[in-house]
């Protein structure tokens, strides 16, 4: 092929429609099924929509093949118009194998999930139909007091359809919430922190671009398994999405990894770069705050020179909250978002058609 890749943003559902929850990597709900079940019943409440459960979305070890079974029942059915993850985990990449192509483009419907769910995002992107990088239940739906308003404005977006919708910083962030064990995890949130606002560099230009990208653990195992079956062309005036997992990878390992980004040529055809605000703590270490600025600083700065290394006109923001913080937005995955870096603001689209 050549020129750039365009995915189709499949139609939205509408109140009343059933959605599939599955677990197609973590089976979190079997764990914590309180939570899981505060999540099902907010996610009717906040949008009219009808959540179905398959065998594996309470299954703890079930197979690849178990779990790819019901993502292409969910796919195949006519009655369920969005699928959506509970949450990630790590093994999703031996899911890939054993799904149905042919389920997916005779009735494209919008898939929501994030972290290990790039894995299904990518294998989607590259078979022509567009997703959502977030809204993960068990992690964005079922903790906490209520859904955050920005995460619940871009959850409706994305499943039901709307409109253009400025990314906005929350104003406040947290790298983990209460132990979902603990009932506290049902009312209580996370300890938080003043957010430091968006990073700009590059032109101070407006870019709009198809979106591709995600959890960039998940991104390097994609491209080892030659996942991203198309060449640098097809990033032609794209939107890189960038963010880390719970894992917390140093700064030099994003900056190693978006080097070989780089040295393959998928940095040079980008119109941007959208980067999230990074976890850098986690239930078992939390640096004091000034380590924890720290750390996000030297993430920020090796986007950021990383980038400008290969791609100098590339707009790029930094600290968006998409990936791995609470709250969240849910961006767009094949779909358009705009970086202005002359008003340094975000936007991204969530129309049909």
């Amino acid at each position: 092929m050549s020129g750039a890749w365009r995915p189709v943003v499949p139609p939205a559902a509408r109140p009343g429609d059933r959605v599939a929850v599955l677990s197609p990597s973590f089976a979190a709900p079997a764990r914590w099924p309180a939570v899981h079940e505060q999540a099902l019943r907010r996610l009717e409440e906040l949008t009219g929509l009808v959540p179905v459960e398959y065998p594996t979305t309470r299954q703890l070890g079930a197979t690849p093949e178990e779990r790819a079974r019901d993502l292409n029942a969910a796919f195949a059915d006519p009655g369920i118009r969005a699928v959506l993850a509970t949450i990630g985990g790590d093994d999703q990449i031996r899911v890939i194998p054993h799904l149905d192509l042919e389920a997916v483009l005779s009735d494209p419907k919008p898939f929501l999930g994030y972290s290990d769910n790039t894995n299904l995002l990518n294998w989607l992107w590259s078979a022509g139909v567009a997703g959502f990088y977030g809204g993960s239940t068990q992690v964005n739906l079922g903790p906490g007091p209520r859904v955050h308003d920005s995460h619940l404005r871009s959850l409706r977006a994305a499943l039901l359809g709307g409109e253009r919708i400025e990314l906005t910083d929350p104003g406040e962030s947290e790298d983990f919430g209460t132990d979902w064990g603990d009932p506290r995890a049902l009312t209580e949130t996370g300890d938080r922190e003043p957010t430091e606002g968006f990073a700009w560099a590059g032109p101070a230009r407006r870019v709009t671009g198809r979106t591709w990208g995600g959890c960039l653990e998940v991104v390097d195992w994609i491209l080892l398994a030659d996942r991203f079956p198309f060449p640098p062309s097809a990033l032609e005036g794209a939107v890189l999405l960038v963010e880390t997992s719970e894992l917390t990878p140093p700064a030099h390992w994003v900056r190693y990894t978006l080097r070989a980004l780089g040295e393959r040529g998928l940095l040079a055809p980008l119109a941007g770069v959208l980067a999230a605000r990074p976890p850098v703590s986690t239930f078992e270490h939390r640096p004091d705050a000034a380590e924890r600025a720290r750390l996000r600083a030297a993430q920020r700065d090796a986007v950021i020179e990383t980038v400008a290394e290969y791609n100098p006109e590339a707009v790029v923001c930094v600290a968006v909250p998409f990936g791995h913080t609470t709250p969240q937005w849910i961006v767009p995955y094949g779909g358009e978002v705009t970086l202005d870096g002359e008003s340094r603001r975000v936007f991204a689209d969530y129309r049909r058609g």
